[in-house]
């Protein structure tokens, strides 16, 4: 006979698998009435259904509309995007690697609310975790996870609130890496919005919070996660970030989308109908679409300008724009970016792929709009002292 804990496992897993399904066969919801479209949105009320809100430009993080957005409001599972950042952060780093197993502790796997059903000593690796977290949301994953990269839980909360205040994440305070309700775990929409420009730059994040669908458990019985931003097959251009609900947070989405170029960030908090989180943030990023546009300059990997080299192999060395470099504008605004490039006299050999080889800066009416790196596009050897002696002597006329 099957043990009752057992039988209530597999009653879970069915009825999750039950509310997933109904999930993925609803429809969008309607845009709200009052969409916006065009026009200023200072000193207007653009959303109805939540309580604070913030949309940015995720090229250079500049504010494009806000509502209350320094209300403090309780995050719910929008901070598992901290927890992500965090890992991702130590992957990238090397300190961890995706392959590395994570074994699953009793207090994780006690964890409640959204989650993938993790059992005590059950190992994953980091790459699953990332999923669970990412994709299921799950409370157990974001948990163990936390052990796992802090050294300790207490370590990892800790670690939370350092990124926090890095980030100048002033009304900010975490005490769990998941977001189960606790009245001293809150933030803002505009602290949230500083989170999302962050992490959108973290390498790998975009592409787990991505995922709509995945198969965590093929057995005893199926699991198959699929994502709770619906805005992925609802909103085009659509990648990020995840969303948020507790009854006393309702229902939160940090969304990000990108289109002709231009990426939005979207922060919505405190909705109230059931899926007000997704209506909204559509509205609000169909405001900033319909209302702005991107200005490239220079495309990601593309020649900018050369730099001279000191005491390499070449005396030459292209430099490649690091990122799209470009500004966001009104879309009825055709005024043109002057710009400014700092490239040191000579950069010394030896150099790799990559190096820092300068800045680029747009300026409008003399004020700095946008700024990024100037990369290395190869390695350059140092010279040797007899090829530099005949260099010397060739540009000497010998």
């Amino acid at each position: 006979m099957k043990s009752p804990s057992i039988i209530r496992s597999k009653k879970l897993l069915f009825a999750a698998l039950l509310l997933a399904a109904a999930f993925i066969f609803c429809t969008p919801p309607a845009l709200a009435d009052n969409a916006p479209t065009t026009g200023d949105s200072e000193n207007t009320n653009l959303l109805s259904d939540c309580r604070s809100a913030i949309l940015l430009d995720g090229i250079n993080g500049d504010v494009l509309y806000e509502q209350n957005a320094d209300l403090q409001c309780y995050p719910a599972s929008v901070t598992k995007l901290m927890t992500l950042t965090l890992i991702l952060e130590a992957v990238n780093n090397g300190s961890v690697s995706l392959d590395d197993m994570v074994s699953v502790s009793e207090e994780a796997a006690s964890m409640g609310g959204s989650q993938v059903y993790l059992y005590p000593g059950e190992q994953r690796t980091v790459k699953e975790m990332l999923i669970a977290i990412a994709v299921g949301s799950g409370n157990d994953a974001a948990y163990a996870m936390a052990e796992f990269i802090g050294g300790s839980y207490d370590n990892f909360i800790a670690m939370m609130n350092e990124k926090a205040a890095e980030l100048s994440m002033d009304s900010t305070h975490f005490v769990n890496p998941h977001g189960l309700h606790d009245p001293e775990h809150y933030t803002t929409a505009r602290d949230l919005g500083k989170l999302a420009y962050y992490a959108i730059n973290v390498p790998g994040l975009l592409s787990y919070t991505s995922i709509y669908e995945y198969e965590f458990r093929p057995e005893p019985q199926l699991l198959t996660l699929w994502n709770t931003n619906r805005l992925l097959k609802w909103y085009e251009g659509t990648d990020g970030l995840k969303t948020g609900y507790t009854e006393e947070a309702g229902r939160n989405l940090v969304a990000t989308a990108k289109r002709d170029g231009l990426r939005l960030i979207s922060v919505v908090l405190g909705c109230q109908e059931l899926r007000g989180h997704f209506s909204e943030s559509m509205n609000l990023l169909n405001y900033g679409f319909n209302n702005y546009k991107f200005q490239a300059i220079y495309n990601q990997n593309e020649i900018v300008a050369q730099a001279n080299v000191a005491k390499g192999t070449k005396t030459t060395v292209d430099l490649l724009a690091a990122t799209d470099i470009g500004y966001v504008s009104k879309k009825n605004d055709d005024q043109q970016a002057a710009v400014r490039l700092e490239i040191p006299a000579y950069l010394d050999a030896p150099l790799a792929a990559g190096d820092y080889g300068g800045t680029i800066q747009l300026y409008q009416n003399d004020q700095l709009i946008a700024e990024s790196e100037l990369i290395v596009a190869e390695d350059v050897e140092k010279c040797g002292l007899l090829r530099f002696w005949l260099r010397l002597l060739k540009n000497m006329g010998f």
